[in-house]
C-alpha cells in the first residue's frame, strides 16, 4: 500500500519493506510456484502504483484480478492480517480502484485493436513462426505495401497483399528480389491457421490510443487497465506478440524524461515465459533493447513468471525489485534453477537463502528492493500485505456495467473498415480482369473479322470462277453461230454466183453482225426480189 510517499509491500514484524517510487522504473520480478501468492502480490503492486497516481496495465490470465475495481471484502481472516500488520496506522481501508476492461475476444472488455502495419513484420514473424527466409519476403512484401501506399489495417488487407504477391510473383521479384511461389503460400498456410485461434479480431480500427491508457481519474489515481486474458493464454504465441507490441509501441511513441520521482506507467507481464518462448534472436535482441531504455521513459516493466530462470539473463539482470515466493526442487532442473535463484539475490549472513526459499508457505516471500541510490539492499524473509479491493473475480453484469460506464466505451465499442489494402486490391483486379475481357473480346472480334473477310474473299474467287466460265461459255456459244453464219454465207454466194447474190450478201452480212433479225428484214425489204426473201428465209433458217 502507498504510504509516507512509498510503497510497502511487506513486512517482517516492525521490519518494513518499500519500493522507493523513484526507483519503481528500474523494473520488477514476482516469481514463485502455483498458489504461492504472486497475484496478491501483483494486486498490491498494482493498487499501490494507483494511489500514487501511476497507471497500471496488467494481463489477467485466472480472470482473478478484475475484482480491483470493488471494494475488499471484510472477513474474519482479513481482521486478523489487518491487526497482524498493524495496517491501521498506514491507514488502511477497503476501496475500489478506477479500472478499465480491455479484450482482444470483445467479449469481456473493450475491444483492443492496433493495425497490421504498426503491429509490423518482426512480430508477426514471430506469431506465424516463419523461418529466416519466409520471414524476409514478409519484410519485402511490407516494403510492396509502403511503396504502393497500400493501407494494412487487419487481417483481410494483409492476406489479400500476399495473394497478390503470389499472383504476380515474376513481376516483383524482378524488382524486391527473388519471391517465391512456395514461401508466399508457406505464410499464407500459416495466417489461416492462426485464424482459427481468434488472432484476426487483434487486428483493425480504431487503434488503442496510449493516451487512453495513461492517465488518471478525476481523484488522481493511476488508471488500472485489465486486459482479460484468460482465452489469450491459450495461444501463447498472440499473447506473447500482442504484450510485445504494447510495450514496443510505449517505447516508440513515449518521449524520453530522464529520472523522474516516480514512473508515467508500470507494465505487468504476467506468464512472462510464454513471452520469449520460441522468440528469434533477433527478437530477444529487441526485447532486451527496450528493456534497458524504456525506463528513462518513464516506464516500468514487472514480469510475473513461476520460475525466474525462464526469463533471460540478459533481461533478467536488469530487474531490480524483486519478490521470490516458495520455489520447491523436485528434478535436477529444478536444483539447479533454485542455485541460480540463491545467487540471484544479495546475500544475507543471517539468512539461509537456500532453505528459506524451499519452505515459504503463501503469501510469504522472498524480498530485495533497491535503495535510494539504485543498489539492491539484500535479501530479507518478509510476509506480503493484504490488498485493499476486493479478492477474486466479478460476475459478468458487475463486468458489464463497468465496461458501459467507461467514458471510452463509444469510441472503441464499434469497428471502423475504411479502404484499405483489401478494397484497393480487389478493385485494381476486377479492372485488370474487366480490361483483359475487353481485350479478349477484341481480339475476337478481330478474329472473326478476318475469318468473314477471309469467306468473303472465297466467296469472291468462286464467283469470278463462275462469272469467267459463264463468260467462256457465251463466248464459245457466240463463236459457234459465227461459224454457222459464215458457213451459210459462202454457201450462199457460191449458190449465187451473180452479182447480185454478192451484193446480198454483204447487206447481209453487215446487217446481221451489226445488229439483229429486224436489221435483215430490212435490208430483204430493200432488195424486193424473190431471190432475196428466199435467201433470208434460208439464212434465219439456219
Amino acid at each position: 500500500m502507498y504510504t509516507n510517499e512509498k510503497i510497502l509491500m511487506a513486512k517482517n514484524g516492525d521490519k518494513e519493506f518499500y519500493i522507493i517510487p523513484k526507483m519503481a522504473n528500474r523494473h520488477g520480478l514476482i516469481a514463485g510456484g502455483t498458489g504461492s501468492g504472486k497475484t496478491v502480490t501483483l494486486k498490491v503492486m498494482a493498487e499501490s502504483f494507483s494511489d500514487m497516481g501511476v497507471p497500471v496495465f496488467l494481463a489477467d490470465v485466472k480472470g482473478d484480478l478484475a475484482g480491483m475495481c470493488m471494494e475488499g471484502v471484510d472477513s474474519e481472516d482479513m481482521q486478523k492480517r489487518i491487526e497482524k500488520f498493524k495496517l491501521n496506522d498506514y491507514g488502511f481501508k477497503y476501496q475500489k480502484y478506477p479500472t478499465q476492461f480491455f479484450e482482444i475476444e470483445r467479449k469481456f472488455g473493450l475491444p483492443v485493436r492496433t493495425t497490421i502495419s504498426n503491429f509490423g513484420p518482426t512480430l508477426l514473424s514471430h506469431i506465424f513462426e516463419l523461418n529466416q527466409t519466409q520471414s524476409d519476403i514478409l519484410n519485402v512484401i511490407f516494403k510492396i505495401a509502403d511503396d504502393q501506399e497500400l493501407l494494412l489495417l487487419d487481417l483481410k488487407d494483409l492476406k489479400k497483399l500476399i495473394e497478390f504477391v503470389a499472383d504476380n510473383n515474376k513481376e516483383f521479384s524482378s524488382a524486391y528480389g527473388n519471391i517465391t511461389k512456395p514461401s508466399v503460400q508457406s505464410i499464407l498456410r500459416s495466417m489461416i491457421a492462426l485464424e482459427q485461434e481468434g488472432i484476426d479480431k487483434l487486428f483493425g480500427e480504431p487503434e488503442i490510443d496510449l493516451a487512453d491508457i495513461i492517465k488518471t481519474d478525476a481523484n488522481g489515481k493511476g488508471m488500472i487497465n485489465i486486459l482479460h486474458s484468460q482465452s489469450l493464454i491459450l495461444s501463447p504465441r498472440v499473447y506473447s506478440a500482442f504484450m510485445l507490441w504494447l510495450i514496443s509501441e510505449i517505447f516508440e511513441t513515449m518521449p524520453e524524461v530522464g529520472d523522474l520521482d516516480k514512473p508515467k506507467l508500470v507494465f505487468f507481464f504476467d506468464e512472462a515465459h510464454i513471452l520469449f518462448k520460441d522468440c528469434s534472436s533477433a527478437l530477444l535482441k529487441k526485447i532486451d533493447q527496450m528493456a534497458k531504455l524504456i525506463r528513462s521513459k518513464g516506464v516500468g516493466l514487472y514480469f510475473i513468471t513461476q520460475d525466474p530462470t525462464d526469463i533471460p539473463d540478459t533481461i533478467l539482470q536488469q530487474l531490480g525489485n524483486k519478490v521470490q515466493h516458495v520455489h520447491r526442487s523436485y528434478t535436477a532442473k529444478d536444483k539447479k534453477n533454485h542455485k541460480a535463484i540463491c545467487d540471484s539475490f544479495r546475500d544475507n549472513k543471517d539468512l539461509d537463502i537456500s532453505e528459506v526459499l524451499e519452505t515459504l508457505g503463501t503469501g510469504e516471500a522472498l524480498v530485495s528492493f533497491l535503495d535510494e541510490k539504485g543498489a539492491p539492499n539484500v535479501v530479507d524473509f518478509a510476509k506480503v500485505l493484504p490488498p485493499q479491493s476486493k479478492m477474486g473475480t466479478i460476475d459478468d453484469s458487475t463486468r458489464d456495467k463497468e465496461i458501459k460506464a467507461s467514458n471510452i466505451y463509444t469510441k472503441y465499442i464499434k469497428d471502423i473498415d475504411r479502404e484499405s489494402a483489401y478494397e484497393i486490391l480487389n478493385k485494381k483486379i476486377e479492372e485488370s480482369v474487366a480490361s483483359n475481357a475487353a481485350e479478349n473480346e477484341s481480339k475476337e472480334m478481330e478474329k472473326v473479322k478476318k475469318a468473314e473477310a477471309k469467306e468473303a474473299e472465297k466467296l469472291a474467287k468462286e464467283q469470278q470462277k463462275e462469272y469467267e466460265k459463264l463468260l467462256k461459255e457465251q463466248a464459245k456459244k457466240q463463236s459457234a453461230t459465227e461459224k454457222k453464219m459464215k458457213t451459210a454465207i459462202r454457201n450462199v454466194v457460191k449458190s449465187t454466183g451473180s452479182t447480185l447474190g454478192r451484193e446480198i450478201t454483204q447487206s447481209l452480212t453487215t446487217a446481221i453482225f451489226g445488229s439483229s433479225k429486224k436489221s435483215a428484214n430490212r435490208v430483204a425489204g430493200n432488195i424486193g426480189s424473190a431471190l432475196g426473201r428466199n435467201l433470208l428465209g434460208t439464212l434465219l433458217k439456219g
